[in-house]
């Protein structure tokens, strides 16, 4: 800060309605500013303010950005990659396992946990902050792979089978001669390095919660704050972390959310990031750590924004919106990424609307917080099957998974993420399965199962192809789910503005196409919903359904685009009975729901347009709860531009 003005902040967080900070996050150089040295004066203060202020406060575990002295004595915490050892001076440069970072990141926390564990102000720790491998691979991490590589595969020879090392004389005969695999051309090898690098993260993140857990009191709770694909904003299933694996080791999930905004501002992201992190601890509520307030100079919120987003928090699910950060600093690398105050530090347009938030948060909290929601609809996807997919292609895993969660949620649809490691998948109705390349046989069989049983299940092309190991089936494709889906096909090939028999989506001649890929299908059993308009391979089908026990499996052969991917989404959604009133609304009007403490169900509707929108409300009677007004059914709601009612049902 260039001036003392902590009373002053105070001040203008509580009339805002904040009652919660984080807090001592990167500030290890400031908090050990020479080994064994230590200062805590920075936090006691603010501990100190916030508790006599009534702000609850986080703590952040400061281990994400290492100090000057320990890289100038142990050069080695910097993380070996396979471009090279990273250079000082960005955070997160390290390598996680190495034993001086380590050393000195557990007496650092225990120091820090001693000083401070019994401050009133605290509530909760967040340990580290959007944890990474980091592309770490250097000796050490080599070694640590060829030990779990031991462990998991005791036979060489067993090992040189399943991944195929013979080829391209890959193979290796001695456990001293297992190459470093920064070269390696190995898909299957490449596969399960990505996973073991996911590991770190897992054992990483677990370590520093077991130690913090050793300080802190039974109420106070452990989180992370988790992070996304991006695509210059958060975007899809992170590529480097196994979400759900890290979650076990925590008490509560959280996450930070960054989307466009203004005439971009769609809530998809809001609703993408909060549906994966409520699912990680299978429905449980969860923390909003991070999110824009003015953050990029594109992103700064129309008036209105500010306070759509943070009630569309709340329909996912989450119990705590805050933003990073407070104020705009004055240097270095995160100059422009503006807090809810600016440079000046002065009242704005969007802190003023913050207060509202705040107030309405005062007001209406009560019947907000802890939402239970009851999705029939789940999106599997597989950090497996990511990694296996991206080595191959067409184009990226995210990249089709996202089109087909947002179509969802363009029609409201509620939706549920699960990986191949939940335990309940039969409590859903329709799952939707983009691009499993990757998966062991039994998921696959266990998919079956689940339509034979009455399920419905959505496949695109490219699932099942291959086994756990990234080793392509040499059976019947699409692997195990043909039986389930009743087609074959042996063939592929790209398309090159290939259209559908007759527009059967009715999507119109610009949209009716295939794109990036096209598997050449034959049904068995199969009732063919579109086939390929082309001489040489209109006697294929291009999108199959299939009766199997009492449920039905729809398969996608082909890339689609947004238009085709919707109409398709939509018939699965009828098929399986899950069209219901608020399918009748489409975006920009969004609905959300959920049940309440109080076991009221709660409704959210919201306008993500700069125009006004008006519809029949389509539930039962309720009361608003933002203007304390009777909503009868069928009565008439009125959404001003980026507006939004909330209303709990009588």
């Amino acid at each position: 800060m260039p001036y003392d003005r902590l009373d002053k902040d105070i001040k203008m967080m509580q009339d805002a309605g904040i009652n919660i900070v984080r807090i001592a996050e990167s500030t290890w150089s400031t908090m050990e500013p020479q080994e064994g040295v230590f200062d805590f004066s920075h936090i006691d203060r603010v501990l100190n303010a916030m508790h006599k202020a009534g702000i609850s406060v986080m703590i952040g575990i400061p281990t994400y950005a290492v100090p000057t002295w320990l890289v100038k004595k142990h050069p080695d915490v910097l993380a070996i990659t396979p471009r090279g050892q990273n250079q000082y001076g960005p955070r997160q440069n390290m390598d996680i396992t190495n034993v001086h970072f380590r050393a000195a990141a557990e007496k650092m926390i225990r120091k820090m946990m001693e000083h401070i564990k019994g401050h009133p102000a605290i509530i909760g720790y967040q340990v580290d902050n959007e944890t990474k491998p980091y592309q770490t691979s250097g000796p050490n991490v080599q070694a640590q792979f060829v030990a779990y590589m031991k462990q998991k595969y005791p036979s060489l020879d067993e090992l040189n089978k399943v991944f195929g090392l013979d080829y391209w004389s890959n193979r290796i005969n001695i456990w001293e001669d297992f190459p470093s695999v920064n070269g390696s051309i190995n898909a299957s090898l490449n596969a399960e390095f990505a996973k073991f690098q996911r590991s770190l993260v897992t054992e990483f993140l677990g370590w520093q919660a077991k130690i913090v857990r050793e300080y802190k009191k039974p109420e106070q709770f452990i989180t992370q704050n988790f992070d996304f694909d991006w695509k210059g904003y958060s975007y899809g299933i992170q590529t480097e972390v196994d979400h759900f694996a890290v979650a076990k080791v925590l008490d509560v999930a959280g996450v930070d959310i960054y989307h466009p905004s203004q005439d971009k501002l769609t809530g998809a992201e809001i609703s993408f990031g909060g549906d994966v992190t409520r699912s990680m601890k299978n429905g449980q509520n969860y923390l909003v750590i991070e999110t824009e307030a003015q953050g990029f100079a594109e992103w700064v919120p129309y008036p209105g924004q500010l306070r759509l987003q943070a009630f569309s928090h709340l329909a996912s699910g989450a119990d705590m919106v805050s933003y990073w950060h407070w104020h705009s600093i004055h240097n270095s690398a995160e100059t422009y990424w503006k807090g809810l105050l600016s440079h000046d530090f002065e009242p704005n347009v969007t802190y003023m609307e913050a207060k509202t938030i705040g107030a309405d948060f005062k007001k209406l909290g009560a019947k907000l917080v802890d939402l239970k929601k009851k999705n029939d609809v789940a999106i599997l996807f597989s950090n497996e099957a990511l990694t296996a997919y991206n080595s191959f292609g067409p184009g990226n895993y995210n990249a089709i998974l996202r089109p087909m969660y947002d179509a969802l949620y363009n029609m409201n649809v509620g939706v549920d993420f699960i990986d191949p490691s939940s335990t309940d998948i039969e409590k859903y109705k329709l799952i939707v399965v983009p691009a499993l390349y990757a998966a062991p046989d039994a998921l696959l069989q266990r998919l079956n199962a689940f339509v034979k049983n009455g399920g419905h299940v959505l496949y695109t092309f490219k699932s099942g192809f291959a086994d756990e190991n990234n080793k392509v089936r040499n059976t019947i494709q699409p692997g195990i789910i043909n039986e389930a889906c009743g087609i074959t096909y042996s063939e592929f090939t790209v398309p090159v503005q290939i259209p559908l028999k007759g527009d059967p989506f009715k999507v119109g001649a610009e949209n009716n196409k295939a794109e990036k890929w096209m598997e050449l299908i034959t049904p068995t059993t199969a009732k063919v919903l579109a086939w390929y308009d082309h001489p040489a391979w209109g006697k294929y089908a291009a999108v199959t359904q299939n009766k199997y026990g009492k449920g039905l499996a729809t398969y996608v052969g082909f890339g689609t685009n947004d238009a085709l991917n919707d109409k398709i989404l939509q018939t699965v959604v009828k098929d399986a009975s899950l069209w219901g009133k608020d399918q009748e609304l489409k975006f920009p009007l969004i609905a959300k729901s959920g049940v309440n403490r109080n076991g009221k169900t709660i409704r959210y509707y919201f306008n993500y347009s700069a125009e006004a929108k008006t519809f029949a409300y389509p539930h039962k009677k309720g009361m608003s709860l933002l203007n304390n007004t009777k909503i009868e059914a069928q009565s008439q709601i009125n959404l001003p531009a980026w507006g939004f009612e909330i209303i709990e049902e009588l």
